[in-house]
C-alpha cells in the first residue's frame, strides 16, 4: 500500500510491523485528529475463512478485555475486496523489543516494566483470556501526558478464552517464553502459562538473554553479575516447570517484582545481604563508597604541568593523569570485594576534576580509580562487569613496559557523552600477582589517554 492511501477515514503513513496474519500501519484518524494503529489481514490469507475468524477473534477479545492495559480497539471494517481491518490505539514508544535491543536493561527498570506488563495480563485473566504468546515484540509503550510509559499488551493473535484454553489441543507459543504445558499438544493451559512467559520477559529485560528451555534456564545471577537473590528466585519462580509451584496468579508476580523494586537501591540493583559481587552493573559508584577516606583538593599541584602524579595512603600505588583531572583525590583505599573477590582492605586510590559525579554514568567527569589486590582473579572480575544503558565498545589486550591485561570499553551511557574503561592488569613479568584493577572516566574518551594512565601506573612491594 501507499503511504497516501485510506481506509474508511483513515489515511495511512507507514508500516509498523507484520505478523503472521496481519500487516499493521501506522494512520491518521482526520476526524478525530489522532494517530492510531490499523492492522489489516494479509492478502495471501483472504480466501482462508479460519484465519479470518482468528484475525477477527483477536479484535474482539482485545474489547473485552476493556482495560487501559491492553491496546484498545476503536473501530472496525472491511476493505472492498473483503479483508477485514480493526484500528487501536497507537503505541509512540515502540514494544520492549525495541528497549532492550542495546542490551539488558537497569534491573530497578526491568523489574517495574515486567510488573506492569503482569498486570496487564492479570486484566486479561480477570475478563477470561489467556494470552499464550507474552514476549517483548508484544509489550508496547505508550506516552502519557506526564512523560511516564505507559505498558500495553498487545497481539492477540494466539489468545484463547480460558474456558478454550482448558481443552487445547494444539501447541503454539514462542521458544523461550512457552511453558511446557503449552509445547505439548493436548495440554490444557491456564492463566499460570501466562506467568511463565511474563517470568521470561523478565528474565530478558534483565540479562539480555531469551531464556532456555523449561527446566534448563540458566539462573539469571549467573549471567548479570549482583543481581539479588530475591530478584534471582523470582523470576526462578515464575518459570517452574511444574505450574503448581509458579507465582499462583500474574497478579501475584507483579506484587513481588513492586516489591522488589521499591527495594532497589545502587543504581537500579537490588540490596543482597552480601557484600561480595555486589552491583557490578555500577561499579563506578560502590568503588568509591568503599575510599572511607576524606577527599582532599588537589591544590598544591603545578597548574603548567601537563600531568599530574599521585599516591594512594600507604605509597604503595601511584599513578600518573592529565592535569585537568587532578581537582580531588580520594586515597584510602577500597574493597575488592566489590569486584566479586575476597572481601578485604587494599590500597587504592581515586582522582578525579569532580568526584561527586563518579556514581552517575550521565555526568561529564575525567578521572581515574586504581585498586591493587593480591588474591584472586581481578580478570575474571572485570569480564564479568556490566554497565546497564551504556554501549560496550569491546575489549581488547594491553601490553605495555610494566603491565599485561584486558581493557573493556563503554561509551553511550545514558544523558553522557564520554567513555568509561575498565582494565585488569598482572605484571608484564609473566607473574601472576600483585593484580591492578583501573578504571577511567573521561568526558570527551581517547584510548591513547587510557593507555597513557595505565602505562604510568606502579605498585611498590
Amino acid at each position: 500500500m501507499h503511504s497516501v492511501e485510506r481506509i474508511g477515514r483513515y489515511r495511512l503513513e507507514r508500516r509498523l510491523g507484520a505478523g503472521g496474519f496481519g500487516v499493521v500501519w501506522l494512520a491518521h484518524d482526520d476526524v478525530l485528529d489522532a494517530s492510531v494503529a490499523v492492522k489489516v489481514l494479509s492478502e495471501n490469507w483472504i480466501d482462508r475463512l479460519d484465519i479470518r475468524e482468528r484475525f477477527l477473534s483477536e479484535a474482539r477479545l482485545l474489547r473485552k478485555a476493556d482495560s487501559n492495559r491492553v491496546v484498545q480497539v476503536y473501530d472496525i471494517g472491511e476493505l472492498p475486496d473483503g479483508r477485514p481491518y480493526f484500528v487501536m490505539e497507537y503505541a509512540d514508544g515502540g514494544t520492549l523489543a525495541d528497549r532492550i535491543e542495546a542490551g539488558p536493561l537497569p534491573v530497578a527498570e526491568a523489574l517495574r516494566l515486567t510488573a506492569l506488563a503482569a498486570r496487564g495480563a492479570a486484566a486479561l485473566h480477570e475478563a477470561g483470556i489467556v494470552h499464550r504468546d507474552i514476549k517483548p515484540s508484544n509489550v508496547l509503550l505508550r506516552t502519557s501526558p506526564g512523560g511516564a510509559d505507559r505498558v500495553l499488551l498487545a497481539d492477540l493473535g494466539l489468545a484463547k478464552s480460558l474456558a478454550q484454553a482448558s481443552g487445547l489441543t494444539m501447541a503454539a507459543g514462542t521458544a523461550g517464553y512457552t511453558p511446557p504445558e503449552q509445547a505439548r499438544p493436548g495440554s490444557g493451559i491456564d492463566a499460570r502459562a501466562d506467568v511463565y512467559s511474563l517470568g521470561a520477559l523478565g528474565h530478558h529485560l534483565v540479562t539480555g538473554s531469551v531464556p532456555g528451555p523449561p527446566g534448563k534456564v540458566e539462573r539469571a545471577d549467573r549471567l548479570r553479575t549482583g543481581l539479588g537473590p530475591d530478584v534471582r528466585r523470582a523470576l526462578l519462580r515464575a518459570m517452574e516447570p511444574d505450574r503448581e509451584r509458579r507465582w499462583p496468579t500474574a497478579a501475584a508476580f507483579a506484587a513481588e517484582l513492586d516489591r522488589l523494586v521499591e527495594e532497589a537501591s545502587d543504581g537500579g540493583v537490588p540490596r543482597s545481604p552480601r557484600r561480595r559481587r555486589t552491583a557490578l552493573t555500577v561499579l563506578t559508584g560502590v568503588l568509591l563508597a568503599c575510599a572511607v577516606g576524606a577527599t582532599a583538593l588537589l591544590v598544591t599541584r603545578d597548574p603548567a604541568a601537563k600531568t599530574l602524579r599521585v599516591e594512594d595512603g600507604t605509597g604503595r600505588v601511584t599513578v600518573e593523569v592529565p592535569a585537568s583531572w587532578g581537582g580531588q583525590l580520594r586515597d584510602s583505599g577500597w574493597n575488592p570485594g566489590t569486584l566479586g573477590l575476597d572481601d578485604g582492605a587494599e590500597p587504592g586510590l581515586a582522582v578525579a576534576d569532580h568526584l561527586a559525579r563518579w556514581q552517575d554514568l550521565g555526568s561529564g567527569v575525567d578521572g581515574a580509580f586504581v585498586g591493587l589486590s593480591e588474591h584472586g582473579d581481578v580478570t575474571g572480575g572485570v569480564r564479568a562487569i556490566t554497565h546497564a544503558g551504556c554501549h560496550y565498545a569491546g575489549s581488547r589486550a594491553y601490553s605495555g613496559a610494566r603491565w599485561r591485561g584486558l581493557i573493556r570499553t563503554w561509551d553511550a551511557c545514558p544523558g553522557g557523552n564520554g567513555s568509561l574503561t575498565e582494565a585488569a592488569l598482572t605484571p608484564a613479568g609473566g607473574a601472576g600477582q600483585p593484580q591492578v584493577y583501573i578504571q577511567i572516566r573521561q568526558e570527551s574518551g581517547h584510548d591513547d589517554t587510557a593507555d597513557d594512565v595505565i602505562g604510568s601506573v606502579r605498585v611498590k612491594a
